[in-house]
């Protein structure tokens, strides 16, 4: 999008809304294509959201078949939102609803894509000196009451609707081949066709575990960066939650391995354990074996898809800071192929893209 025209969108869009006379500051931006600003207003600050339309690809149609995904691109594929504000303006909704912190939508403009929000403040779990074990441990009893809570697929707001799908086979697929698709190559050689398929086989294995447990709201990138420390709240409002437009419904185990295999930085030794019996206590999950069996296989996808966009970012799109990250990323993975449930893909692994058992220990 031209930028000229993206500047007077927002431009309109401030006026419109009343903040066109504030002080804007950019804030840092993330691995998405989404832009951040705080205004500074005469009621104090905000958040402006801007993301631009076209910069991602369609977002997944409730409905669509695997080719019909595939056409439209990896969002549809992965089930990401892209940069369709509707779901971040629903889910927050939801959300605040049910007494959690996620930002409050001070006005909307979604056929642009811009987004007026409530400012929660700059204290980043990944930047503040708190207590290791009280600061995850907050996180963990959010996570358990979000994985307690009831949410209906399709999530209304302000007249419109936004329908939250399924973590299905196909997104976590599609997710996974990101280890093979950049990682490998990067740290090794392209896998062939037949590997392809090999893999494939024996990662649908896996998922095919994860239905031993009912499905939650997840919100898919929880972690130290995307949550805040608000202590002047109570109970699971104390933990600001941030970047949930992407939610689907899955694993209750998949936003805590999000949480604790954090791919930018290591937990204090023996903090993960305590943090994971303190979710299956406050979740009341029933069936701790399963529950474990399932963080090990999202560990593993999880951290194939986090080596993957690393690669992806730093040499597609040339933010070389993301590949520090790769060690941590590389032995956390290494970790969760080690469960039993995981043995014949962690042989595959071993054979076909060793670096990811030789990386972590460099």
């Amino acid at each position: 999008m031209n930028p000229s025209d993206r500047a007077r969108d927002i431009e309109s869009f401030l006026k419109r809304t009343g903040w066109d006379a504030a002080r804007r500051h950019a804030l840092v931006a993330d691995a998405s294509s989404r832009r951040y600003e705080r205004l500074y207003g005469a009621d104090g600050p905000a958040i402006l959201m801007d993301a631009p339309p076209g910069d991602e690809t369609s977002s997944c149609p409730p409905g669509a078949n695997e080719e019909e995904r595939a056409a439209l691109g990896y969002n549809a594929l992965a089930r990401l939102s892209g940069s369709d504000t509707r779901a971040y303006a629903a889910l927050a909704e939801e959300l605040v609803a049910r007494g959690f912190s996620a930002p409050k939508i001070m006005a909307a403009d979604h056929e642009h894509n811009l987004l007026l929000l409530e400012d929660l403040g700059d204290d980043l779990f990944a930047r503040i000196a708190v207590d290791q074990a009280a600061l995850y441990g907050a996180a963990v009893d959010a996570l358990a009451a979000l994985s307690r809570s009831s949410f209906g697929a399709k999530m209304p707001f302000g007249g419109d609707d936004w329908t939250v799908l399924d973590y299905d086979n196909c997104a976590l697929m599609t997710e996974a081949n990101l280890l093979i698709d950049w990682y490998a190559p990067y740290r090794g050689k392209a896998q062939d066709a037949a590997a392809h398929e090999e893999v494939e086989t024996l990662w649908q294995k896996a998922f095919a575990q994860l239905d031993a447990l009912p499905r939650v709201l997840s919100l898919r990138d929880v972690h130290a960066e995307n949550l805040l420390w608000l202590p002047d709240r109570e109970g699971v409002a104390r933990v600001g939650l941030i970047d949930f437009q992407d939610a689907l419904f899955g694993s209750p185990a998949y936003d805590l391995v999000s949480l604790l295999q954090d791919s930018r930085r290591d937990l204090p030794e023996g903090l993960e354990e305590i943090m994971i019996a303190r979710f299956i206590e406050q979740a009341k999950i029933t069936d701790p074996e399963a529950f474990l069996a399932s963080y090990a296989i999202l560990g593993a996808q999880r951290s194939a898809k986090v080596l993957g966009i690393f690669v992806r970012l730093a040499k597609r799109d040339g933010k070389e800071r993301y590949l520090q990250y790769l060690p941590i990323a590389a032995r956390k993975m290494a970790r969760s192929l080690a469960h039993p449930v995981l043995a014949e893909l962690q042989i595959w692994m071993q054979d076909h893209v060793p670096a990811i058992f030789t990386e972590g220990q460099e």
